[in-house]
C-alpha cells in the first residue's frame, strides 16, 4: 500500500510537470532535428579527389579528422567552398576551416535572424539553417587554449535566438562569452546550441524525447574537438541541457560536467551517470526550478536534484545568483567557481583556489 501510494504522488507531482504547477507551462511540440547536415548528397557524389569523401552520418569523428590529414593545402582549402554546409558542421574537420565554411554559409543566408552571426570577426564553428537553426559559436583562442569549456542551454534556445539582447546571460552566446572574460587567457569557451530545445516548458521540456536526441549530437560534438587535436573540454549545461548532459555523460568526452538550474539528470546520483568526468551542480535560492518536482514517472520528469546531497555532485555556490538564469552574471559566487573549472583550478568544494 506505502508502495502504491508513493506511485500515485509521484504521478501528481510530475503531471504537475506538464500542467503548470511550480510555474511550468504549455510548449509547442518540437521535431527533434537528426541526420547529417544540408549538402550531404552534393558531397556523397563528389569525386573531386577520385575516391569518395567520408560520409558525414556514419563517418566517425577520428575517421573525419585523419581524412583532413592525409590531403594538400590545396585540396583541404577547395572542399569548404564546394561543400560549405558540410565541412561546417563536420565534427572531426579542422576547426579552420569549419570557420571559413560557416563565413561562406552565414554570408549567403537570406533569413534575418542570422544576419548577427554574419558580423565580421566571429568564430562560428557549427551552423545549420534548417528548421529553428542551430549554431555553435568559439569564443577565445580555440587551437592555441590550454582548457575548453562547453555550454549547453537549456528551452527556447536556437540561431535566431542565439545571443538575443535580452536577458543576455541566459542566452548561450551570453553565458559563453562572460565565462571566457571570467576564465581568462590560455581557455576558450563554445556556446553550443546544436540540438533541438524545447519551446517553452511544457511536455517536450518535461520529457526526455529531445535530450535523447541532442546527447548523441553532443557526445559527437565533443569527439570531434578531440579528434581536432583540441584538449577535452568541461562542459557546462543549464536547465533542459542539464539533462541532455545526463543522458550522453556515460560515452561523453570531457573532463567536468558542470550544471546549473537543472531539473534532474535522468539518474539517480553520480553513479547513475556512468561517467568518469567530475560531476558539480549550482542552483540558487530564487530559482524558480527548485519548485519542480524532482521525479521521474511514466516518461515525465528528470529524476534527482543534482544538488541534492545524496546525489553525489560538487556543489557550487550559488546564493548571490538571481533566478533561472542569473548564474553567469559577472561578480556572482557561481561564475567565480564556474571559471575555476574552466581553468582547471576548483577545489572539491567548488570555490576557486
Amino acid at each position: 500500500m506505502r508502495r502504491y501510494a508513493r506511485t500515485v504522488v509521484a504521478f501528481a507531482l510530475a503531471t504537475s510537470v506538464v500542467t503548470g504547477t511550480a510555474g511550468w507551462v504549455s510548449g509547442d511540440a518540437q521535431q527533434a532535428l537528426t541526420g547529417p547536415p544540408p549538402g550531404t548528397t552534393s558531397w556523397r557524389a563528389d569525386r573531386m579527389l577520385g575516391a569518395e569523401l567520408p560520409d558525414p552520418e556514419r563517418a566517425a569523428p577520428a575517421e573525419v579528422a585523419a581524412f583532413f590529414d592525409g590531403l594538400s593545402e590545396r585540396e583541404r582549402q577547395l572542399l569548404p567552398v564546394r561543400h560549405p554546409s558540410v565541412v561546417g558542421n563536420l565534427d572531426g574537420a579542422p576547426l579552420e576551416l569549419r570557420y571559413r565554411a560557416n563565413s561562406l554559409s552565414l554570408a549567403t543566408a537570406e533569413d534575418p535572424r542570422y544576419r548577427s552571426l554574419a558580423a565580421p570577426g566571429r568564430q562560428i564553428l557549427a551552423f545549420d539553417p534548417r528548421g529553428r537553426g542551430q549554431v555553435a559559436e568559439v569564443f577565445g583562442d580555440l587551437r592555441s587554449a590550454h582548457r575548453v569549456s562547453v555550454v549547453v542551454p537549456g528551452s527556447d534556445n536556437d540561431a535566431g535566438t542565439f545571443d538575443r539582447a535580452n536577458d543576455v546571460y541566459g542566452t548561450p552566446a551570453g553565458m559563453a562569452k562572460s565565462l571566457h572574460a571570467e576564465a581568462g587567457p590560455g581557455t576558450a569557451v563554445i556556446a553550443w546550441t546544436g540540438y533541438t530545445t524545447p519551446v517553452g516548458v511544457g511536455v517536450d521540456a518535461a520529457t526526455g524525447r529531445l535530450a535523447e536526441a541532442g546527447a548523441g549530437r553532443l557526445e559527437r560534438f565533443t569527439r570531434g574537438l578531440t579528434a581536432d587535436g583540441l584538449p577535452e573540454p568541461a562542459v557546462f549545461c543549464h536547465s533542459y541541457g542539464s539533462v541532455v548532459c545526463g543522458l550522453a555523460a556515460h560515452r561523453l568526452s570531457a573532463t567536468d560536467l558542470v550544471v546549473l538550474g537543472s531539473p534532474g539528470m535522468r539518474a539517480d546520483d553520480v553513479d547513475g551517470l556512468r561517467t568518469r568526468a567530475t560531476v558539480w551542480a549550482a542552483k540558487d535560492p530564487t530559482d524558480w526550478i527548485d519548485d519542480v518536482p524532482s521525479v521521474r514517472f511514466a516518461g515525465l520528469g528528470h529524476g534527482t536534484d543534482p544538488t541534492d546531497p545524496a546525489f553525489g555532485a560538487r556543489r557550487i555556490p550559488a546564493g548571490d545568483a538571481r533566478g533561472h538564469t542569473g548564474y553567469f552574471a559577472p561578480g556572482t559566487e557561481s561564475l567565480r567557481a564556474f571559471a575555476a573549472i574552466a581553468r582547471g583550478a576548483a577545489t572539491e568544494e567548488g570555490a576557486a583556489r
